[in-house]
């Protein structure tokens, strides 16, 4: 069934292409820092590895949210790896047991996140009149700072 929500097709189009390439770089970032609770390494291991299970449980909920809104203005939310690696942002390191490393990798990616939130949410507001998605991605946004505080704290 057509979308009738106030916002042109070629407007819902666009929206709906950039959502889901946020959702690419979170599921990107979420696999990762999956990766990292299983492969800590370290005298900080048990600390870390309940903060990395918080970060991607959050991470879990966003991408859910997310996929979620990309049907909601009426659109399909993209679901294979293959499809999320062809339009991420992000870039996967090798894997690393190293806390610093680590932790240095998610730090770039959220701020990575961070940056490309701070560029949609002008686009969804003023271009697209999409104010839910723009309100939408502005908690995102918040979100993202404080996980990427958390992990500026870790690294001191």
């Amino acid at each position: 069934m057509k979308t009738n929500i106030g916002i042109s097709d070629e407007h819902l189009k666009e929206a709906s292409l950039l959502l889901n390439t946020l959702l690419a770089d979170e599921f990107v970032l979420y696999t990762k820092t999956r990766n990292y609770h299983w492969n800590v390494e370290g005298m900080h291991f048990s600390d870390l590895h309940e903060f990395y299970e918080g970060q991607y449980n959050e991470l879990a909920e966003v991408i859910d949210e997310l996929a979620e809104r990309v049907r909601k203005i009426g659109h399909y939310s993209l679901g294979r790896l293959s499809d999320f690696l062809k339009i991420t942002n992000l870039i996967e390191q090798e894997t690393t047991s190293k806390p610093k490393e680590q932790l240095t990798n998610l730090l770039e990616d959220h701020e990575t996140i961070i940056r490309e939130l701070r560029h949609m949410i002008p686009q969804f507001e003023d271009k697209f009149k999409d104010t839910g998605s723009g309100d939408y991605l502005t908690g995102l946004l918040t979100r993202h700072e404080e996980m990427a505080w958390m992990i500026r704290a870790h690294l001191g």
